[in-house]
């Protein structure tokens, strides 16, 4: 490829082009380390004195600004700018009037430079312009049928170190220069081979991509993106921008939070909002935001099943106000020398009125003591005595009002509701009845004996089931922003845990349909989206564009969606790579993976090696025992950080991809679980440059003729 593609030929060694753009780029972040030793040396408030404490005031301060100093950190391998604009000279574009207003101002320069983040001189003039600000937005989106006011669009090429090496002038006026050939800066970019963890993909957003990235908080905006087509780089890339123009109103909501399916894929994710200069998003897994009990037992799939199912939420719920006990006898107040008399009927009506309301039922124990202690209270009044609001004060902390309460609404315990139900078979039968049958019944049973919450061996999907309950007692936190990846594979029990704290409706989902592997994983997306609580407005998108992905590796995957997607339509790959797609039948699997290995780290970038999780300890073994330091993914969290060639378990390869990927035995993947095909599927679809499958058994049907 070409150092540069332009109307000039000069070489990168003597074009003057070059090394301007090199000394813009050194002044833009000398510029940045200005602006952050500024925030570094900015003081605190005060010294405390005799007359007033500050040091709560500057503890909080220096937090903030701590926070503000780390989002300008300049990353060495993440370069400051990989884009400029050309105008018309002297013209003047002012940046969108949504922008925030630090960020909003005119430009009187005829080009602009768009980075990862804005960075200013001495005198407050932009030298780059945040990726996200409306002027921006030309760089993904301007054509030469739109070119939306710009002149010429320059992309920049940089080595590994993020040195300044080439640059591609794409004119978009019909006045502009004419130039090379276009696109071989961004095309190299996509296909960059790559290792460790995630990055951004800032400067290679396409218009379909940049479309959803700047879509507005609400309503909800669910992706359906087939393998390779950035789908989670949307999601994070958004994170960023609701950040950029959303920021005080996500943070007075509570905040964003990234949940993904494992700690493995959540590793892989880390790095791409730093770089874009975003620090303090929460990212978790599902069962890391609802950490109710230690998790020390793998749920059985059928158990999974049903637990996962919507219809546990009417057996929680059934069961819990089940509790509430109605009065067999008239409760006596005692007061001074008179006692007063309230009849069972009464108390009886008074409950069933508070039930009524529909409060939480953690709030039902105090309410129903106000009630009662009103109750006496006016039959004090009209024995003629006076009352004030010191009576009904008296009232409510009388031992028996609170005792008749306490027997009526017994309080409750969301831990120890969900395990008196997994383990009382006549209670679970009480409160299932008509919604689970026996056999249901029986799977979900907690193993063993437990007499306490800690004895118990909880799985995952208790998790949701013990949230629920919690909800039914009192509400959770919310958050200003929930972004969800791998989202086909949550459980409608597991979309109700974000549904309670996203109330708002500000979600972005992400996922793809064909690749769900989860035993109540939903069939559609309108069906989870209703569980999320969005299935009225929340905007539906699709990306069937595979950028990094070659043709052959998706049209390969793709003869497996007949059958775990009929209704899906296939992905297109956007580019074709002879000799991406081999298929080995291996006389001895191990000898044949380790043969396929050393041909892959011939080239360039990372290795996954990918099988049954029965079968990849055998085989990470031998690759160590070959003299390669293979890294072995569930082992550590920064598993994908320690090694080129990466051995992955097949249960935590989604939402991970490597350049290069040998799949060991893909039967032995679909025999391990209902949803084998699924998982193949999302295996399949890990390589982004070349893909190696070895088989010593029978390839799966759909796979079983010849590739090209």
């Amino acid at each position: 490829m070409p150092d540069h593609q332009s109307g000039h030929a000069p070489t990168p060694a003597t074009d003057p082009e070059i090394e301007a753009e090199r000394a813009f780029l050194a002044t833009a972040r000398a510029a940045l380390h200005t602006m952050r030793e500024d925030v570094l040396t900015t003081a605190t408030v005060q010294d405390s004195s005799e007359d007033a404490d500050y040091t709560f005031t500057n503890r909080v301060l220096a937090a903030d600004r701590d926070r503000r100093a780390d989002a300008l950190v300049d990353f060495d391998e993440a370069p400051l700018f990989f884009g400029r604009l050309d105008y018309p000279a002297g013209a003047i574009y002012e940046t969108d009037p949504d922008d925030p207003p630090s960020h909003t101002r005119t430009t009187e320069s005829d080009r602009v430079y768009i980075g990862r983040r804005h960075v200013h001189d001495a005198g407050g003039s932009p030298l780059v312009i945040d990726w996200r600000a409306g002027i921006s937005a030309a760089f993904y989106r301007a054509t030469p049928d739109d070119p939306q006011g710009v002149w010429l669009r320059r992309r920049f090429g940089f080595s590994d170190s993020a040195e300044l090496t080439a640059y591609e002038d794409e004119p978009l006026a019909a006045d502009a220069p004419a130039a090379g050939a276009g696109g071989a800066l961004l095309d190299a970019e996509i296909e960059r081979p790559r290792s460790g963890p995630m990055r951004d993909i800032v400067s290679t957003i396409q218009p379909e991509q940049d479309d959803l990235v700047r879509a507005p908080l609400r309503p909800a905006l669910c992706v359906q993106g087939a393998p390779g087509t950035g789908k989670t780089a949307v999601g994070l890339h958004r994170i960023a921008y609701l950040l950029y123009t959303q920021r005080d109103q996500l943070r007075q909501d509570g905040g964003v939070v990234i949940i993904g399916p494992n700690r493995s894929f959540l590793s892989y994710i880390r790095k791409v909002l730093p770089a874009l200069g975003e620090v303090g998003v929460r990212q978790a897994t599902i069962e890391e935001l609802i950490d109710w009990v230690p998790v020390r037992r793998v749920e059985d799939p059928r158990a999974e099943g049903v637990k996962g199912d919507s219809r546990m939420a009417e057996v929680l719920e059934r069961d819990l106000w089940s509790r509430l006990c109605p009065p067999e006898d008239t409760l006596v107040v005692e007061r001074g020398a008179r006692k007063w008399r309230v009849p069972p009927e009464e108390l009886a009506d008074t409950l069933a009125e508070l039930r009524e309301r529909g409060i939480g039922y953690g709030a039902g124990p105090n309410l129903l003591v106000q009630r009662i202690a009103h109750l006496v209270m006016r039959r004090i009044e009209n024995s003629g005595e006076a009352c004030d609001s010191r009576t009904l004060t008296e009232l409510r902390r009388n031992r028996s009002i609170s005792a008749a309460a306490r027997a009526m609404w017994p309080k409750a315990d969301p831990i120890r509701l969900v395990l008196g139900l997994l383990t009382d078979p006549e209670r679970l039968a009480r409160a299932a009845e008509g919604i689970l049958t026996p056999e249901e019944q029986e799977a979900i049973r907690l193993p063993g004996r437990p007499r306490s919450p800690k004895s118990a061996k909880w799985s995952a999907a208790d998790l949701a089931l013990v949230d629920e309950a919690a909800s039914l007692i009192g509400r959770p936190d919310t958050m200003g922003h929930i972004v969800v990846d791998e989202a086909q594979d949550l459980s409608p029990m597991q979309a109700r845990v974000i549904a309670r704290r996203c109330t708002r409706g500000s979600v972005t989902v992400l996922g793809d349909i064909a690749q769900a592997t989860g035993p109540a994983a939903a069939d559609d997306w309108r069906s989870l989206l209703a569980h999320l609580g969005q299935a009225d407005d929340a905007r539906l998108a699709v990306l069937d564009r595979g950028f990094r992905v070659p043709a052959q590796i998706i049209d390969y995957a793709a003869r497996l969606l007949p059958r775990i997607a009929p209704g899906l339509g296939a992905p297109t790959g956007v580019r074709r790579a002879p000799g991406s797609l081999v298929t080995t039948a291996a006389t001895d699997l191990l000898d044949d993976v380790t043969l396929a290995c050393r041909g892959a780290l011939k080239g360039d970038g990372s290795v996954g090696v990918i099988a049954a999780d029965a079968d990849i300890a055998a085989i990470h073994q031998r690759l160590a025992e070959e003299g390669w330091e293979a890294a072995l993914v569930g082992e550590t969290e920064d598993a994908l950080d320690a090694a080129r060639l990466v051995c992955v378990p097949a249960s935590l390869a989604k939402g991970l991809e490597f350049d290069s990927v040998i799949v060991a035995e893909p039967a032995r993947i679909v025999a391990a679980e209902p949803r084998g095909l699924h998982r193949l599927y999302v295996v399949l679809t890990r390589a982004v440059s070349a893909l190696e499958v070895v088989h010593a058994e029978p390839l799966p049907e759909a796979l079983d003729h010849p590739s090209d």
